[in-house]
């Protein structure tokens, strides 16, 4: 009984840690969203011009400011509580995986949005980031092979199914491209880290031995 027992509790404790890293992570993340915007107000809009500029140079760098910057502060909020939402279900599997399916969203959202947006535009908000998190929770159970994945991933399209299609419509001040872009890297990121990809299995045997 006596042996049993500080493995159990170890286990837990390990699953804590995970679970509190990935929402620190998540915190941090919205934070200097929140933040962003109000030093964007107290400065006239001075941040909006660091979005993605499509297909100018001087607009990559927005590729990875971007999702930090909102047209204000009723976007933000509209912003706000899908990303905690959804974002807080994968911060479940720790930081390190909250981080990479982030990475994978902006750098690969972003980068088509730089590229397919209309000329002389500015793309901003964390909406991309939005359907990313979004897609990659409707997928990651098919690339997995685990129900209670894909039961999430139809929970979340029961919930925001209708507002992630009305979002790839074409519609003035919305970017369905960063939409589309920001969903299609999600998918990337379920099929990148998922747990069946042979590396992944090798992986795994050797941590078991």
């Amino acid at each position: 009984m006596s042996s049993q027992t500080p493995a159990k509790r170890s286990g837990r404790s390990v699953d804590t840690a995970r679970i509190g890293s990935g929402l620190k992570l998540l915190a941090v993340l919205v934070g200097l969203m929140w933040l962003s915007e109000v030093i964007d107000a107290a400065t006239n809009g001075s941040l909006d011009q660091y979005g993605i500029i499509s297909r100018e140079p001087r607009g990559l760098i927005g590729i990875l400011t971007a999702p930090f910057l909102h047209l204000g502060f009723g976007h933000l909020i509209s912003n706000t509580l899908p990303l905690v939402t959804l974002g807080a279900i994968i911060a479940i599997s720790g930081a390190a995986r909250l981080f990479a399916v982030t990475a994978i969203v902006v750098v690969i959202g972003g980068f088509g949005t730089w590229l397919i947006s209309p000329p002389n535009t500015i793309t901003i908000g964390a909406s991309g980031l939005v359907f990313g998190y979004a897609s990659y929770l409707i997928v990651r159970g098919l690339f997995n092979r685990r129900l209670g994945q894909v039961l999430v991933g139809i929970v979340v399209i029961m919930v925001w199914g209708s507002a992630l299609l009305g979002g790839l419509l074409p519609q003035d001040g919305i970017s369905w491209q960063g939409h589309l872009f920001g969903g299609i890297a999600g998918v990337l990121a379920a099929w990148v880290l998922a747990d069946d990809k042979p590396g992944a299995k090798q992986g795994a045997r050797q941590r078991a031995k």
